[in-house]
């Protein structure tokens, strides 16, 4: 006989999991966020723009590290003298400009997209002084969706190995929830679209029907007037 105080807090339904699924399941609910790191070289005043595909309502969250070469030493370091331009444009709304910041080397943005569409965000080095142009290294990480589950990709290795498990299957699953939402949008956009070419449709068939009646009635009217002036009727 099985002790009642060892299973009265189980789910009679569900199997006991192991510890290691059963920390990986926590921690997963945890997560909610999608995180996207970019990783690329520029030159000074030379702009590098990437695109995504938000849905309407979401949050996005961007943070950039932004680090100048040292002739001297061959390293990224962080200059004084160096601004960031920060550019996102709506592709679908005549490249309309929602975001447009000049902030220093190390910062975030964000932004909340206020239609479903093609995004672009440009990253711009740019000198306060008159300083050579010189070369950029720049992290930059976006997450998309509730901003709480950002995870920096700097600090990536210092996650274990469950850890770094639970962060790919969160993004993946975010992934998909991202796809369905576009799905829906879309869906939505292409039943409006049909019932209105239906409601035309019809339109047009009773207008010509209508005339065709009008048509009808006047040609009889007509040729009983004409008849009648014959004296034929």
């Amino acid at each position: 006989m099985v002790d009642a105080c060892q299973t009265k807090n189980r789910l009679p339904f569900l199997p006991q999991l192991p510890h290691k699924m059963s920390k990986l399941l926590t921690l997963l609910f945890l997560l909610v966020g999608i995180a996207n790191a970019f990783h690329f070289y520029v030159d000074t005043d030379e702009t590098k723009c990437f695109y995504e595909e938000l849905p309407k309502d979401t949050i996005a969250v961007g943070k950039y590290e932004v680090y100048e070469l040292n002739l001297n030493t061959r390293e990224y370091e962080k200059v004084n003298n160096l601004k960031v331009e920060l550019t996102v444009e709506e592709l679908f709304h005549n490249n309309h400009k929602v975001v447009n910041q000049k902030n220093e080397p190390i910062g975030q943005l964000t932004f909340t997209s206020l239609d479903t569409g093609e995004h672009r965000f440009c990253l711009t080095p740019r000198h306060t002084d008159w300083s050579k142009r010189a070369r950029h290294r720049v992290f930059f990480d976006l997450a998309i969706g509730d901003a709480k589950s950002y995870v920096d990709s700097k600090k990536s290795s210092e996650f274990n190995e469950l850890t770094a498990r639970i962060n790919e299957l969160s993004k993946k699953l975010q992934h998909i929830r991202v796809e369905q939402d576009l799905f829906r949008e879309r869906e939505m956009i292409f039943r409006d679209q049909s019932e209105s070419t239906n409601s035309r449709a019809v339109k047009w068939t009773l207008f010509q029907v209508a005339v065709l009646v009008a048509t009808g009635v006047w040609q009889l009217s007509y040729l009983k007037g004409f008849f009648v002036k014959q004296k034929v009727v």
